[in-house]
């Protein structure tokens, strides 16, 4: 999947005026530029700005939203898996993690996010995937790690239930429609 960083917004052609107002986009990616237009109004929902990646989906542009997860392990080569207590995935299962901030790494993210999350240290360990999937509306881009507790009790903050899951009972809960992807490349790793 190509990505692009939005170089440019400027006011785009308005046609008739019955027309939604226009704009133009600016995109560079590795060696290419391209210029699409797009509607003002969907652009404003969309959180898309200069400086933002976006990828280009089957029919629209779509934000790219970087966040990363953690595969964390216990002694018994079973994996923590999370069920989602907000938003539109609620009841939903996934693995721990968040959005990166600007200007930290993957695994400093990681780290703060999981400790954010369920108020344990990790050591990060090798990343074994990045996932790239298209939402409706977004982009998701994930650096997926391996991680082990190195101190603290797991607390649920953010999610309503967790389970230790292993080979034979990964497909058990009802995951998210990205971490379905993930879960094959986990499933080679246990």
């Amino acid at each position: 999947m190509k990505k692009y960083i939005v170089t440019k917004i400027e006011e785009g052609f308005y046609g008739c005026e019955e027309a939604s107002p226009k704009v133009l986009l600016t995109l560079q990616g590795e060696g290419e530029k391209k210029k699409l237009e797009c509607e003002e109004e969907w652009l404003d929902t969309t959180g898309i700005d200069e400086g933002k990646k976006v990828v280009l989906g089957d029919k629209n542009i779509l934000p790219v939203v970087e966040v990363v997860a953690a595969l964390i392990l216990n002694v018994d080569r079973e994996v923590f898996a999370t069920e989602r207590g907000y938003g539109a995935y609620k009841g939903m299962w996934e693995f721990p993690g968040g959005k990166r901030e600007e200007g930290e790494s993957s695994e400093e993210a990681l780290i703060r996010e999981i400790k954010e999350e369920l108020d344990v240290d990790i050591a990060v360990g090798e990343k074994i995937y990045t996932l790239e999937y298209n939402y409706t509306d977004f982009h998701l881009s994930m650096d997926c790690f391996f991680a082990n507790i190195r101190e603290g009790k797991l607390l649920l903050k953010e999610h309503t239930a967790c389970k230790w899951l292993n080979k034979n009972t990964l497909y058990t809960v009802d995951w998210l429609p990205a971490d379905r992807e993930l879960i094959k490349v986990l499933e080679e790793k246990l």
